[in-house]
């Protein structure tokens, strides 16, 4: 008989994934002859088993659709809501794997979904993931598929911002994606040439920033662009936040209270509001937000993003030929590799201190408000 394998897809939504699905698919129909189903929503699609074949029909004219076909979900195994209340559906996603005579399952997600496979895996289940996502924090790849696509948006976002900065003389601030890695907004920054680059990495200080804003306007440009990540914080909550995480150590400590805004920055990382109207106040310059928002992985995958996608997908159906599973497959320089999802949970793949593209930031007198 045929192998079985089914496909889901977790986490939100970014370019590249339909790309994913149809070289999984069409490398394991075609190369291999196996038969291939997809699970509607994620993890609470494979809970209610609600599936949908992937033959040829199905795969074909989704390379370019952004999205996914499959729909998905934030809904974990262990933790989902139902009927109102939280539970462990493990033992349901298991029985449905066995009821479908699976032989494998491909999981294509970021950090959260890798965790959930993790999870499964240690079910006995044979698990094999695909990394995706914009933030590109996914570990031991050197890239996930969503990344340039939404590198793109984002700095195309920034070259149309530069005509109303230069003719307004304003001081235009734009929050991009990227609550713990600052990725995406470091590399349209750098590509958009932003004269402000702010990321969770690297606290800022807000006078200094509005110092370098400052030194523009005296040299005669009288316009800056700000490209922030959302989980950008000041050098004053960053202190705040460690101080509490050591009184929650020593409870016999008090936490320090916060002022209002940095309770603001605490729950919304980023506060791209709050810092573009300080730097109102202290340069002079009329200052405005953007927020890109969902707009940064939505639409059609770029060139790239669907040339990393297929070639995870056809490596990935080559590994469960091969009856290699439980790990991720990663893209490492112009090859792909398995790593073993062991050693991808709980890590997040962060902007070095030292990286290059910082170091060239630098290089051009990018502000980093440090």
């Amino acid at each position: 008989m045929s192998k079985m394998i089914g496909i889901l897809t977790s986490g939100g939504d970014s370019p590249g994934l339909n790309a994913a699905i149809r070289g999984v698919g069409k490398a394991l129909l075609g190369q291999y002859g196996m038969k291939v189903i997809g699970f509607r929503d994620g993890f609470r699609g494979m809970m209610e088993n609600r599936t949908q074949l992937l033959d040829s029909a199905a795969l074909s004219g989704i390379l370019t659709l952004g999205g996914t076909i499959l729909g998905t979900s934030r809904d974990k195994p262990y933790a989902m809501p139902v009927a109102g209340k939280l539970r462990d559906m493990t033992d349901v996603i298991v029985d449905n794997y066995r009821k479908h005579h699976l032989d494998a399952l491909v999981c294509l997600g970021g950090g959260g979904t890798q965790k959930n496979a993790y999870h499964l895996m240690k079910q006995g289940l044979n698990v094999i993931t695909l990394p995706k996502t914009i933030d590109n924090d996914v570990p031991l790849t050197d890239v996930s598929f969503g990344f340039d696509t939404a590198l793109g948006i984002a700095t195309e976002a920034i070259d149309r911002l530069h005509s109303t900065a230069h003719s307004h003389h304003r001081i235009l601030v734009l929050e991009l994606m990227g609550n713990k890695a600052g990725w995406l907004a470091l590399g349209a920054g750098i590509a958009g040439g932003a004269d402000v680059i702010l990321i969770p990495e690297i606290p800022y200080d807000v006078e200094k920033v509005a110092a370098a804003i400052m030194r523009r306007s005296h040299n005669g440009q009288g316009f800056s662009i700000v490209a922030m990540a959302e989980g950008a914080i000041s050098r004053q909550v960053a202190a705040n936040l460690a101080e509490e995480g050591k009184n929650k150590v020593d409870k016999k400590k008090k936490a320090p209270k916060l002022q209002a805004q940095e309770r603001v920055a605490v729950s919304k990382p980023g506060n791209s509001l709050h810092l573009a109207q300080q730097l109102e106040g202290l340069t002079g310059l009329e200052s405005r937000l953007t927020i890109l928002g969902y707009l940064q992985r939505g639409g059609t995958p770029s060139a790239g993003d669907r040339l990393l996608a297929t070639r995870l997908g056809t490596a990935c159906a080559d590994l469960i030929n091969k009856g290699e599973f439980g790990v991720m497959v990663a893209a490492r320089g112009d090859g792909i590799e398995p790593v073993a999802l062991k050693d991808v949970v709980g890590k997040r793949k962060t902007v070095p201190l030292d990286h290059d593209w910082i170091e060239s930031a630098r290089s051009v007198h990018t502000c980093f408000g440090d």
